[in-house]
């Protein structure tokens, strides 16, 4: 049978027959009844109870092959141990499609796995296809069919199919209270034969549907689910549970079907290019921005606020995420001045303060004027704001509505009849927002020239004098004198008796290897004086305006140690802190650390050594052997006391200090007199 054969009469059926009608108010009979009326629905509705003639002003009939033409869709609501019958009636009688809201199947037991397994078998010889059973029915409000409960019928482009009907209705009425509405809502309970695949393939071509939005516990069919995650063209959003080995069993226990592997799951998605969320109000969130929002052209962001304090939430989520927030240009900044009040920030976030309760327009006029500047506005409404849904135009804009109230509900409803998506915190808006750039393919950009030191709030300490500074407090750092010529260079090497490492000597440099300035493992004299003249041309060439004094010459570390970093910060607030954790290169790539504050007990520093992630290749992992922990504990005490006799530092970074069985080695510094 073709998976999509039938599916039209569950979604957007002609005529409904409720199997297991109620008169009694509390019943499921009479709560779906209820609704399939109340919804509107257009075609034939036919209560199908044998001790009723009529329930809620419609003629009931005795049995399924009683009604005067076959209903396209039957719903059923009925004990389990009659199920299996009244699907058979039901193919015997014509009808294409049935709900099978009952419980007590293969989330009961054995007895109820055989009792589905049956339903299948039924539903697969007559040709009648199957919702559930164990769900909470189908509900389409843009064919006024409302096969569920509660009752709602706000139309929107938003598909929630959920393995879960108390998650998909949590989401219905999330889009129902905001006024922005779904296309469908479909519990799909145990899944005996329409399942998670059937719908993505289904809503992937439904005129109504803008985002396919999934709750999944299991997937059944593992390669249906990939192809049609492949063949989707809209976007599709999942929150997957059972992330954790307690989470899986339990969803294994819920569905009846593997839950699987979250890392193959998180493969998965990234193949297809699946949004994932984390959480509800994820999953939520990235629909309304999928199916409301178009992606702007790129990732210069304005924050345009009320509320100061909202719009820094909004810029370090922004930060986080890959976005800028750059301050407006002149001419920008001066256009904002002819008509923002004086004491109104125009940096960014542009703070309208509490002027815009008064002035409204203050937005609109600030939002048309970004437009040439920036990529998309983040539109921030902190006070209640009259008329704020007058003001947004949807285009390149993000809009969050926190702290309005009352005001607050009915602007952002006003919006969302427009079709304009709202948020209720900053960092829900921009993660939704980020939905538009998670897949782009991650370039590098290109690293503006480091302009001069000058920038810079703090000195950098020559390396020379920084190592000479090191070993006074008894920290054994690389040795690191200047040559300020090619030939110097050569010299000093002699002297080391060994391959040596030449590093770019300039005040203007602070990260040497971002701009080519580390050479390694140099031993002959003229690659010595080749790597020389290398490193000062490409510094010259990459920092403008620096200046070189020349190149340091250190000898090469013994190699078969484990490369860390320590370094100390000066907070404005809390003093002197200490990082640690794994280093060299790859320091700020995996972000491996720990920080305490100075001065510490030995305990915290052993807590920082021993809380990175990393700490197996310090203990010894697999059978190597483990490094000189007591020395990374003296190393910390000494840079301890050099901070307190030493004020005027503000900041220090060892980096790589190389940690062997015994003993350690301090290969790199950088030190930043205040």
């Amino acid at each position: 049978m073709d998976s999509n054969s039938g599916l039209d009469a569950i979604f957007q059926p002609g005529s409904v027959a409720l199997i297991g009608a109620s008169g009694t108010p509390g019943k499921l009979g009479y709560d779906i009844l209820y609704n399939l009326i109340h919804a509107g629905f257009e075609g034939p509705i036919f209560p199908i109870n044998p001790k009723a003639d009529q329930l809620l002003g419609l003629t009931a009939f005795k049995d399924i092959g009683s009604t005067p033409s076959p209903a396209d869709l039957a719903v059923i609501v009925i004990p389990s141990r009659m199920v299996n019958d009244a699907v058979e009636q039901c193919g015997k009688a014509g009808v294409k499609a049935a709900i099978i809201v009952t419980g007590g199947f293969a989330e009961a037991g054995h007895e109820g796995e055989l009792l589905q397994e049956e339903l299948a078998r039924t539903g697969r010889k007559y040709g009648v296809r199957l919702i559930g059973p164990n769900c909470q029915g189908v509900n389409s409000p843009h064919h006024k069919l409302c096969a569920s409960w509660p009752l709602l019928t706000t139309r929107g482009g938003m598909a929630f199919i959920a393995q879960s009907g108390t998650v998909g209705a949590a989401l219905m009425d999330w889009a129902s209270e905001e006024e922005i509405g779904v296309s469908v809502f479909v519990s799909l309970g145990n899944r005996a034969d329409v399942d998670e695949s059937d719908c993505i393939n289904y809503f992937n071509r439904d005129p109504n549907t803008r985002v396919i939005s999934l709750y999944v516990e299991g997937v059944k069919r593992p390669a249906a689910f990939m192809q049609a995650l492949a063949e989707a063209r809209k976007p599709v959003a999942v929150l997957k549970s059972g992330r954790t080995a307690r989470g899986r069993v339990a969803a294994e226990s819920h569905t009846k079907s593997m839950a699987g592997s979250d890392e193959i799951y998180n493969a998965i998605f990234s193949r297809f290019r699946v949004h994932r969320a984390d959480t509800l109000e994820e999953l939520y969130d990235f629909s309304k921005a999928l199916a409301y929002m178009k992606k702007p052209p790129g990732k210069r962001l304005l924050h345009i606020s009320s509320s100061g304090g909202a719009a820094i939430l909004a810029i370090d989520e922004a930060d986080k995420l890959g976005f800028v927030s750059p301050a407006p240009g002149a001419a920008l900044v001066e256009r904002l001045r002819r008509f923002l009040p004086a004491h109104c920030g125009t940096s960014n976030p542009i703070d309208l303060t509490g002027d815009a309760i008064t002035d409204p327009s203050l937005y609109s006029k600030v939002i048309a004027e970004a437009k040439s500047e920036f990529d998309a506005s983040v539109v921030i409404f902190g006070d209640p704001i009259h008329g704020a849904s007058d003001i947004v135009t949807g285009e390149n804009e993000v809009i969050v509505f926190c702290g309005g109230a009352d005001v607050e509900r009915e602007e952002s409803r006003l919006m969302h009849r427009k079709g304009i998506p709202v948020y209720r915190t900053p960092e829900r808006g921009i993660k939704a927002l980020y939905q538009f750039f998670r897949f782009d393919e991650e370039t590098k950009a290109a690293q503006p020239a480091h302009d001069s030191a000058a920038a810079q709030a703090a000195r950098l300490m020559p390396a020379p004098e920084a190592v000479e500074l090191l070993k006074k407090f008894r920290i054994p750092a690389v040795e690191a004198p200047l040559a300020s010529t090619p030939a110097a260079a050569v010299s000093l090497a002699r002297k080391f008796a060994a391959p040596v490492a030449l590093k770019i000597s300039s005040p203007d440099v602070s990260h040497k290897s971002d701009v080519g300035g580390v050479r390694l493992g140099l031993a002959r004299p003229a690659e010595i004086r080749e790597a020389f003249e290398d490193i000062v041309k490409k510094t010259k060439s990459r920092v403008r305006r620096a200046r070189v004094d020349g190149v340091t010459v250190s000898p090469m570390a013994p190699a078969g140690g484990l490369e860390v970093i320590l370094g100390v910060i000066r907070d404005p607030q809390y003093g002197p802190a200490l990082m640690f954790g794994l280093g060299g290169i790859f320091t700020e790539i995996y972000r491996d650390v720990q920080f305490c504050l100075l001065p510490a007990a030995d305990g915290e520093f052993l807590r920082v050594i021993r809380g990175i992630r990393g700490y197996p290749l310090i203990a010894g992992a697999r059978g190597r052997k483990p490094k000189d922990e007591k020395a990374l504990l003296r190393l910390m005490k000494a840079v301890s006391r050099l901070v307190e006799k030493r004020p005027d530092l503000d900041q220090i970074d060892l980096n790589p200090v190389i940690v062997y069985e015994k003993g350690l080695s301090v290969v790199d510094c950088r030190i930043l007199l205040k």
